[in-house]
């Protein structure tokens, strides 16, 4: 199979799963690994990878991730969006800047419990699962970052609003934060995240992996025989020998190392940069 990223842009109304089973008939594939599942309801971004490409997903650099989304306010929903909203009470228009006051005032790390429906797992099951059985549990908290958010329209009762995040963060959640903050509840219409990091949709162009990594590139100092036979190495014969992880391209082939208390160990070795 041949090595393959690019960036697909996944319609709301179908899970991450499924469209990936799209993507692959697409392709002609078997096997496809994508990263950042977006719930159902909610669309945008999907990075994909085939080949040995899925390996390198951890190695990424998918921060922030950016999100547009609208917020109903005054709408209850056991799920934060719009798929199982139980109730709409009628609120007061709200001051624009006090919204404003009550976004800025998020900026930076926040702590905060996921949405109950949601794919964590709770003694081997999917939260969403026993939330949909009426099981009760008990989520802990989790902290995300905020690099930026801002109002993008309001028109009463609906706040539209993009926000930048770190890894691993719940836009429902955060959805429902704010609405909390400004007296009253809130659900999610819609969401779509519109870019992770620097990866954007492009029709589902080739993309090469070696613009998108997060580690810093190395070079070795030695026979590069070395490397491509995955031999025992050395963080002297290093241009770049202090703790961290590198990557090295070698006659088109990416290893990724890491130098860690003085010891080299491989992350990754040999995979070819095919039409790249």
């Amino acid at each position: 199979m041949q090595n393959r990223l690019f960036v697909a842009y996944k319609p709301a109304g179908i899970s991450s799963n499924n469209f990936s089973k799209d993507i692959k008939r697409k392709f002609g594939v078997k096997k496809a690994g994508y990263s950042g599942t977006l719930d159902p309801f909610a669309k945008g971004v999907l990075i994909f990878a085939f080949g040995q490409f899925t390996k390198l997903f951890r190695f990424l650099d998918k921060t922030p991730k950016v999100y547009q989304a609208k917020l109903h306010l005054g709408a209850y929903s056991k799920t934060l969006d719009s798929e199982a909203i139980e109730e709409v009470k009628e609120i007061e228009q709200i001051d624009i800047k006090r919204i404003d006051d009550i976004l800025n005032s998020l900026k930076g790390e926040i702590e905060y419990l996921p949405p109950k429906f949601c794919a964590k797992s709770i003694d081997g099951q999917r939260a969403y699962k026993l939330a949909r059985e009426g099981k009760e549990f008990e989520l802990k908290k989790i902290k995300s970052k905020i690099f930026d958010i801002k109002i993008l329209n309001y028109t009463h009762p609906f706040l539209n609003f993009e926000i930048a995040v770190s890894e691993g963060a719940y836009i429902r959640s955060i959805g429902a934060l704010i609405a909390q903050k400004l007296g009253t509840v809130g659900a999610l219409t819609s969401l779509e995240r519109v870019r992770e990091g620097n990866f954007i949709y492009e029709d589902e162009r080739e993309l090469n992996p070696l613009e998108y990594l997060k580690t810093e590139e190395n070079s070795y100092l030695r026979d590069k025989n070395d490397i491509l036979l995955g031999k025992k190495l050395l963080k002297d014969d290093f241009e770049k020998n202090e703790d961290g992880v590198y990557h090295i391209v070698i006659d088109n082939m990416l290893s990724v190392i890491n130098i860690d208390d003085g010891k080299v160990s491989y992350e990754l070795n040999r995979i070819r940069m095919q039409g790249c």
